[in-house]
Order: C-alpha cells, then structure tokens, then sequence
C-alpha cells in the first residue's frame, strides 16, 4: 500500500510517523521444511534478503508473519538514502554489513500465524504489532505512532528529515494501491524517474556525465529532463554503466523529439532503469529544478513511476 502526496490531513481518526528516507520491504517469515525461512521482497517483488544479513534474526520474531517496513541507514544520526544506495545492488557479506548495519523501521503487519490482517483497521494491526517482540532482535524497531501531525512535521524539519506520512487509523492495507488513506508530505522534492538515455562526459571520456530522465505520461515517456549532478562517484559510475549498457538501443524512447541541447551527443537506452533524484520542482516546461542523482531504486518497478506533484 503507498501513501499519495498531499497537504497534511487535520481531525480526529489520523496518526503520524516519520517519512523515513530508505528502501521499501516486505519481510516474510513462513515455515519450510528445514523450519521457519526468511525473505525479504521490495514493492518490485525483487529478492534482497541477501543484501541485509544483519536482519536475519527475524526469522526468529514468528514463524509465520509478514512486516512491512522501511530499511535505512544513518549517517551522523540521520537516515541516509545515498548511504543506503550501495547495498541495495547486491548480496553483502555478514561481516561487512555488521561493521555498518541497516536498520529496519516496521511499520504494519500484514499475515500472523497463517491469518491475513489485510481487512482489519490499520488501528488494529498496530496494536498487534506492538505485542510482537520486536525489541528482542537487533537491527529491527517499531515505527513511533504521534498523535500531532503539525508537531512532528516541524520536528523532522528541524532534524533534517524527510517528511510524515498521515494514516487513517480506519485504513484497511491494500497491497500495492496508491490510497488516499495515507498522506506523504515530504520537506524535500524527490522523483523516481526512468532512464532513456545518457550523455557521455566531454573530451571522448567513456564516463556517463548526464542521465536523460523520463516519467511516463498519456503518450507515452515524457522528458523530465537530465541529471549530472551526483553521478562522478566510481561507485555510481560502475553500477550505472553495468545496469545500461547492456540496454542501448538505436533510437530515443522519448515519445516527442528532444531539444538539439538535450540529444546531441546521446547514447539511447531502453527505459527499464529506475533512478530517484532530489529536485527543486518543476518548470513550467515539466523539467525538474537542479535534479541531483540519489541513486538506482531497484526496489520500484518501472510501472510503479509517476509525476509527482511538488507541492
């Protein structure tokens, strides 16, 4: 279920949390014939629990249950997107993912011992969240419920957070549904976009120095223009040349023909490679505002991206 931006809501039957800044999961613990197992999927029904071994006690939290949650990592006290980017590409060795842990904030219950909780209030799944004893497991807490949307909205402000997001307390979890029942207001602009081509640097260089950005619109992908900012890190460098190389093609996927500034030089691709960028809104053209790269979400589908309103 994904929360729909918005202004914050107002009124009794709301309850607030932090907007945390990091990967989307579903964490399913269901009982095998070698005992309970874990796995855990992003919204791309994607499998990365072999990305986050610190988190494999969970297994021991039931050994029938289904959480869903959001994976995050600090950096001087502040959950960090670009700090978590690395681990979202590939398994991580136990040791290595010790020496900096993720954690994972839980925020809903979605099955316990073989019985779906999907139909029941949002109210009542939280209440049988907090009987689970998540306290028991390292790495692992439970999103923190407030009462007062206004006050915690200026204290994630304040802190350097992302955001709140506003849940109906009557809401029924309805997977994979964009509902009006959860409201995101968020302090920074950020958009998943879809990559249809890039820029190589200039001088001959191999380096990628600009990714041309779409989000998919009526007839077809629109431009939202190009990122260059965030991109001269060789870790970004290599992850991007390994995930679009091998998806070049002969022709723009771009469904109206760009501006001679934006396709000269261009290497086309076919637009199947998620990115998120942080942004300062849109111009009157429909281009994003100073785009800075944040990194590739392998955890969103490409059917999953969408303008996104910023205000």
């Amino acid at each position: 279920m994904l929360a729909t931006p918005g202004p914050l809501p107002t009124g009794p039957g709301w309850s607030f949390e932090v907007k945390w800044d990091g990967m989307r999961v579903l964490a399913e613990v269901a009982d095998g014939d070698d005992g309970p197992a874990l796995r855990l999927r992003t919204r791309s029904g994607r499998d990365v629990t072999a990305n986050f071994p610190e988190l494999a006690d969970l297994v021991d939290l039931a050994p029938d249950v289904v959480l869903d949650g959001e994976i995050v990592l600090l950096d001087g006290g502040v959950p960090s997107f670009a700090a978590l980017a690395h681990r979202m590409q590939g398994v991580v060795a136990p040791a290595a993912a010790e020496r900096r842990p993720v954690t994972f904030m839980v925020f809903d219950v979605l099955r316990l011992y073989g019985v779906s909780l999907l139909d029941r209030p949002l109210s009542e799944r939280r209440a049988t969240l907090e009987r689970l004893d998540l306290a028991g497991l390292a790495h692992v807490e439970s999103s923190p419920l407030y009462p007062d949307g206004a006050a915690l909205l200026a204290v994630t402000a304040q802190r350097g957070l992302e955001g709140v997001v506003a849940k109906k307390e009557s809401s029924r979890y309805r997977p994979g549904r964009r509902s009006p029942d959860w409201v995101k207001v968020a302090h920074r602009h950020s958009q998943s976009c879809l990559v249809g081509g890039w820029r190589p640097e200039r001088g001959g260089s191999s380096r990628i120095g600009a990714l041309l950005l779409g989000v998919p619109g009526p007839d077809g992908l629109e431009f939202a223009g190009r990122v260059g900012s965030g991109l001269a890190g060789a870790a970004v460098q290599q992850v991007l040349v390994e995930r679009l190389g091998p998806l070049r093609q002969e022709g723009p996927p771009f469904a109206a023909p760009l501006a001679r500034a934006d396709a000269d030089g261009a290497v086309w691709c076919t637009p199947s490679v998620v990115v998120e960028v942080a942004h300062l809104g849109w111009t009157a053209a429909a281009r994003l505002r100073q785009p800075v790269f944040r990194g590739v979400r392998d955890d969103v589908d490409p059917t999953d991206v969408r303008r996104e309103p910023a205000g």
